[in-house]
């Protein structure tokens, strides 16, 4: 049977890592695929660099459109990143009548539901379980594993720089900053990590995740995006004291009025496996009505694992290349024609239990303002600490875990409390989520 033919866009760290499987496991993957699986070309920057790499066989150019354009190409590899020339490109490969393999979360996340449409109506697959989690089969567990249940709720640690740089701050009680600095030292925040330590590359992978959970459009715009930058040493112990841990989650979860869309810090309690993933690893949990909560966690990043979730695709888009457009697996694992207008909820909408952290004035009737102030809209405390103040000082820590509650209660909370002249400053708030299996 006459071989596949993969043209790769980029050949850097991933591109190079797919090259680098697709050769080592040939036999294996022919064996599973049912047809060999070639690269027979592949789009650069530095024709030099990559000629070293990938040998003397594989016909490298640097214009990418040339790949696009091959009518002996059969899937297209899109690894440039970026969501402008990889959106043409990936639209060129489809209007060409060529499968699409991503790696590229923002660009689905942003314009996903232009390229799915374009894909539907020419007949081609794009796959993208590289977009995700890196070798994590993520999407696959959601799009065909998990076809049988509700989702009710998706919560994963999705990004290994900002994981890494919170394990760092609780195990060696470091700063924000100098962990930040020695994860770009290490390589694994980039020289601008903004997208990462902001929450931007999380709510990327999120969106795609909520899509294929809930059965909705990609609505990139509506997703609440809360960083790491701000966490203090001293929160990450205060929550070890009271049997947390803050992990960044990207959190999307169906409700009765619609479907939160967030990321940001979060307090996990200790005992939950998904607390105790450390470093740059990534792990999702994921709740149905039938299976109750899973749970997968792997390498979210890197040249193989990422490699490995590229190969998969392509595997994938091999054995159902002759099967009839209408009997694939849908792009978002429901029925174009299927999809639901539920709306994303806003962030002052989201139900959930916060942390709370404020500097007062130790003197008598402090607790009793905060008390009264919390009752009054409908919040109740769930535990406490307040720290004794230390010689001479005249100011105290009070930490307070709330009960669930709704956002905007918690923000009219915080405004009163921070307007007490008992108050010192601002007023901490991380949120909380217990991720049980109700």
């Amino acid at each position: 049977m006459k071989p596949i033919n993969v043209g790769l866009l980029g050949l850097g760290t991933v591109g190079g890592g797919t090259l680098t499987v697709l050769r080592r496991n040939a036999g294996e993957i022919t064996r599973r695929a049912g047809r060999e699986i070639t690269v027979k070309m592949a789009s650069v920057r530095d024709l030099e660099k990559a000629r070293k790499m990938a040998g003397p066989d594989l016909e490298i150019v640097t214009d990418p459109f040339d790949v696009v354009n091959n009518p002996d190409i059969d899937i297209v590899v899109e690894l440039i990143g970026g969501y402008t020339l990889s959106k043409e490109l990936v639209l060129k490969a489809i209007a060409n009548g060529k499968h699409v393999v991503t790696a590229n979360k923002a660009l689905l996340a942003l314009h996903g539901n232009e390229i799915f449409q374009a894909a539907q109506d020419k007949g081609v697959m794009v796959a993208f379980e590289a977009a995700v989690a890196g070798g994590i089969p993520i999407i696959k567990a959601l799009r065909e594993g998990l076809t049988a249940n509700r989702i009710e709720w998706i919560a994963g640690i999705i990004n290994g720089t900002t994981n890494f740089i919170l394990s760092e701050m609780r195990d060696k009680g470091l700063s924000f900053d100098s962990v930040l600095a020695e994860a770009q030292k290490l390589g694994y925040a980039e020289a601008d990590p903004t997208f990462d330590i902001e929450g931007i590359d999380a709510a990327h992978k999120l969106m795609i995740m909520s899509a294929i959970g809930f059965g909705i459009p990609m609505q990139f715009d509506k997703a609440y995006t809360e960083g790491i930058s701000k966490l203090t040493r001293e929160d990450i112990q205060y929550a070890e004291e009271l049997g947390y841990r803050i992990k960044l989650l990207g959190i999307t979860k169906r409700t009765p009025s619609g479907i939160e869309l967030r990321v940001h810090p979060t307090l996990i309690p200790a005992k939950r496996l998904i607390a105790n993933v450390e470093g740059v690893m990534n792990a999702v949990l994921v709740k149905g009505d039938a299976v109750g909560a899973t749970m997968y966690t792997g390498r979210g990043a890197g040249a193989e694992p990422t490699a490995s979730a590229v190969v998969a695709d392509l595997v994938d888009v091999t054995r159902m290349l002759t099967s009839d457009p209408e009997n694939r697996v849908p792009h978002l694992a429901f029925q174009p024609d299927a999809l639901s207008d539920t709306p994303i909820l806003p962030i002052a909408e989201v139900r959930t239990s916060y942390y709370l952290r404020m500097r007062v004035y130790d003197k008598p009737g402090v607790l009793a303002d905060l008390t009264r102030i919390l009752a009054d809209l409908d919040i109740s405390i769930d535990a406490m600490i307040q720290k004794e103040p230390s010689e001479g000082e005249e100011q105290v820590n009070i930490i307070m875990l709330t009960h669930e509650t709704v956002e905007k209660n918690i923000n009219q909370a915080i405004a009163k409390i921070e307007a007490l002249s008992s108050i010192a400053g601002n007023v901490t708030r991380i949120r909380l989520e217990e991720l049980g299996s109700n």
